[in-house]
């Protein structure tokens, strides 16, 4: 491994620790020049390179360079919580990130980052720095860890902490044992919320919202920022995380999430997360029941704004949704089109760099983030820091994340009804016949159509986020939902006489509400939740398609959300990290119920000559789960609108799934039982 690839590791592993302390077992130091230590050690410089430096055999010697001026980004104090969803900060950090971009090597990168690490805040460094070896071309084979590699308090029971530092401090590495992380630590079966705790506090579900927004920055450098169709796979990636987490809900007999359109109303939902701020060594705040959001005026914290606001720029959305265009600054007005449109208007609610006019639109998505997140304490009277919904790693823990994602949701289904339905000429596929749809466990001799979950326990090593801690792995174990593996068998018939190309679509629909109301088509199609999309050549005549699960457009491996990247890293070997986005494998089925829930499994071949984008395609490239994160540099790999061809309303007399399929040869319906079974399976 290169000097600056190794000094990369050891500046993103504990964060807390000065950067001139031995890494990896006592035998990596980072050799800095004097003037690059922060006040406390510069007078003692030497005696550090002669305590530490003596000592171990390996150096990362790290050049002078010329130095930007940086002295911005101290206005997020270093013990202090970093704000992502602040527009001043959000700022900040695409500021950093810019002055990150522009070294001209990784080298001078590695300089520049070394002499800020120690001074900023340690989480909106780890953030910028991120985001940029995510995006330069000449660090993309960096192995960055993940965020609970970085800050494991954010993920886990606060209690496991001493443990894992105890067992690591007296236990040799070889006979160390994994601790045991609870699985249900933050509420009681009391609290119906409860049932679905497994989902929302899942590692890996958090970790893909944290990457997603690492992939997909607000603010920044326009080169980072300005990706193909980003407002569209905004409202797309969460509209699939709000109806995953509403599949979680009736399979476990709760009721349908109610979208967060009062602001005026108490929130009914408490949330008490008993998790760390890594930053401000302080467990998140709680929301008690039924609290009321007004506004919040934290200065300090870069968060002030009120509900007034709020309302006043959703009028005006209402006012451009509904008129078809959007107001420039200039006065002119924009149209938002059939294919433009929801981009325009994804990257305007979620307000980045990309809104086409900040000043009159504002920051609703993120200003209500904030508002939640300060609930508790809006005026900072009682100095309490944010609830987890001011931060992109935890925001997904809390129950009122789905509640006001729904909501956001509405507005741009809202742009959506005003859309014409689909034609047949764009949903047929003529000559093109499916005649069979099944799904089958891989292994042992398990029924067509039943899908099994189940609990696993799986480790994850933290050794790298302890601060100030043993050396070496230390392993924690949690538990989560996982599936069996399974494969799908699609038999589609080519009536024409010559080969063609389509599109395979594959979508799984709730078809009852939590307590066996059936749903009408209407709330199906917005509930449906994409498995795969995938090309396929078709012969004339039977086609027999076989799928494996684990090949889905839409997930990642266990492995690249939790493997531990300093240890498994090779130089040449490692998948760029563009490529650690995307739904944890883990999850990609409801958990479903031990009497068995049915869905509707829908499977479509769409006409890839209206699908394709033109561009070339390259294996090499991270495309395994492009359906919530697209390609790197590259446009997204289909022309049709994200969750086609459910995205749009149809016509009134489709009541049901069958209504919408019967009409198309090349859509197939088949239900299919997803049942759980309540037995906890190691990972092997």
């Amino acid at each position: 491994m290169s000097d600056w690839k190794t000094g990369f590791l050891c500046l993103m592993t504990r964060p807390w620790e000065p950067l001139f302390y031995p890494r990896y077992g006592g035998k990596t130091y980072m050799s800095l020049p004097e003037s690059y230590f922060s006040d406390r050690y510069r007078p003692i410089a030497g005696s550090i390179a002669d305590r530490f430096g003596s000592t171990t055999p390996y150096h990362v010697n790290v050049k002078q360079t010329e130095l930007p001026d940086l002295s911005y980004a101290e206005a997020v104090p270093r013990h202090a919580f970093y704000n992502l969803f602040s527009t001043a900060q959000r700022r900040i950090a695409g500021k950093l990130v810019e002055d990150f971009m522009k070294q001209p090597d990784p080298e001078t990168l590695l300089s520049v980052a070394s002499y800020a690490r120690d001074r900023l805040n340690p989480t909106l460094f780890q953030y910028a720095l991120s985001v940029t070896l995510l995006h330069r071309k000449d660090t993309g084979q960096v192995s960055m860890p993940s965020l609970l590699e970085l800050f494991p308090q954010r993920f886990i029971d606060p209690l496991a902490l001493p443990k894992l530092r105890e067992e690591g401090f007296i236990v040799d590495l070889p006979q160390r044992m994994a601790i045991e992380i609870p699985m249900n630590f933050t509420a009681s079966e009391a609290e119906l919320e409860q049932r679905v705790a497994y989902f929302r506090e899942d590692i890996g579900v958090n970790l893909h919202h944290w990457h997603w927004h690492l992939v997909y920055p607000m603010d920044g450098p326009l080169e980072v920022v300005r990706k193909d169709r980003r407002g569209e796979l905004f409202y797309y990636m969460h509209r699939q995380m709000v109806a995953r987490y509403s599949a979680e809900r009736y399979c476990n007999f709760l009721p349908p999430i109610q979208p967060l359109n009062n602001f005026r109303m108490p929130i009914g939902e408490a949330y008490f997360p008993k998790i760390l701020n890594s930053a401000l060594n302080r467990t998140f705040s709680s929301r008690p029941k039924d609290f009321v959001p007004s506004h919040v005026n934290r200065p300090a914290d870069d968060a002030v704004g009120t509900i007034l606001e709020v309302e006043t720029w959703l009028r005006r959305y209402f006012e451009a949704v509904d008129s078809g265009a959007v107001l420039l600054p200039n006065g002119e007005r924009l149209t938002l089109d059939e294919t433009t449109g929801i981009d325009i208007i994804g990257n305007l609610l979620e307000n980045t760099i990309l809104s086409v006019n900040i000043p009159h639109y504002g920051n609703i998505h993120s200003l209500l983030h904030v508002i939640i997140a300060y609930i508790h304490d809006p005026d900072n009277v009682y100095l309490e820091g944010p609830a987890p919904m001011g931060d992109t790693a935890t925001a997904m823990r809390d129950p009122v994340f789905y509640r006001l994602h729904l909501f956001v949701d509405d507005l741009l289904e809202h742009y959506k009804r005003k859309l014409i339905p689909y034609s047949m000429q764009e949903l047929g596929f003529p000559g093109i016949t499916i005649r069979d749809v099944s799904v089958q466990i891989s292994t042992g001799k398990a029924a067509v159509n039943r899908l099994l979950t189940y609990w696993q326990r799986s480790q994850v090593d933290l050794g790298v986020g302890l601060d100030f801690g043993p050396q070496g792995s230390v392993l924690a174990t949690f538990t989560h939902l996982q599936h069996a593996p399974f494969v799908y068998r699609i038999n589609v018939v080519n009536d024409m006489q010559k080969n063609r190309r389509g599109t395979i679509r594959i979508f799984l629909a709730p078809i009852y509400q939590g307590f066996g109301e059936p749903l009408t088509f209407d709330k199906q199609r917005r509930s449906v939740i994409e498995l795969d999309k995938f090309t396929v050549n078709l012969i004339p005549g039977m086609n027999n398609i076989t799928r494996r699960s684990d090949e889905s457009s839409v997930t990642i491996p266990f492995e690249r959300s939790f493997q531990r990247k300093d240890v498994a890293f090779f130089p040449g070997t490692e998948r760029q990290q563009f490529c650690n986005c995307g739904w944890p494998d883990h999850m990609l089925l409801p958990k479903g119920n031990a009497e068995g829930v049915p869905y509707d499994l829908f499977v479509m071949v769409s006409d890839y000559k209206n699908d394709t984008v033109n561009q070339k395609f390259d294996e090499t490239d991270c495309n395994d789960s492009h359906s919530y994160c697209g390609l790197r540099d590259r446009l997204y790999p289909d022309r049709r609108a994200m969750g086609f061809p459910f995205d749009r309303t149809v016509p009134k007399d489709v009541l049901h799934m069958e209504d919408f399929t019967k009409q198309f040869s090349n859509m197939k319906r088949t239900v299919v039982e997803v049942r759980f079974t309540n037995t906890v399976i190691s990972k092997t």
